[in-house]
């Protein structure tokens, strides 16, 4: 149901032919990167924490960790990734899917600086065996983001 959700929010950005299936999993970062044949770093991965209980989503590049500094300033608390048995309660998609697009209406979308280094980018579409290809143009568009945010650690 998630993937069907993700492919609707994508459809009103005519950007459903984008989506790719794959008969293998892409659910890692690594699985995703050799599916598709691009580096890790080009993979847009999307991790769930909660801010004042709240979920939220920062999508960042595939190569990229969490800066618990950086992320204590931009949202004044510590770090806290929701629960992975909470993710697809919270956030509308499994650990494995989890991406930007159809995800519940509270969650709120930040986009990391680090995704800034690349014009196409893969982000999941809601299962375990599927990506989506956009140019960093189209994943602000559908994405929906709240702001561009700077909380990973320092990379290249």
């Amino acid at each position: 149901m998630a993937f069907i959700h993700a492919k609707e929010h994508l459809q009103k950005y005519r950007l459903e032919n984008n989506i790719i299936e794959f008969e293998t999993s892409s659910a890692t970062v690594k699985d995703a990167s050799e599916v598709l044949h691009c580096e890790e770093k080009e993979i847009a991965k999307s991790l769930g924490f909660l801010v004042n209980d709240n979920p939220i989503l920062i999508v960042m590049s595939g190569d990229c960790k969490i800066d618990n500094g950086k992320f204590k300033n931009q949202f004044k608390e510590k770090a806290k990734m929701i629960p992975f048995l909470e993710v697809e309660e919270k956030i509308g998609h499994k650990v494995g899917g989890v991406c930007p697009f159809g995800v519940q209406k509270n969650v709120l979308v930040f986009l990391d600086e680090s995704l800034k280094r690349f014009s196409t980018v893969y982000p999941a579409c809601g299962s375990h065996n599927s990506a989506v290809k956009l140019s960093l143009e189209e994943l602000i568009l559908a994405s929906e983001y709240k702001e561009w945010v700077d909380v990973c650690k320092n990379i290249e």
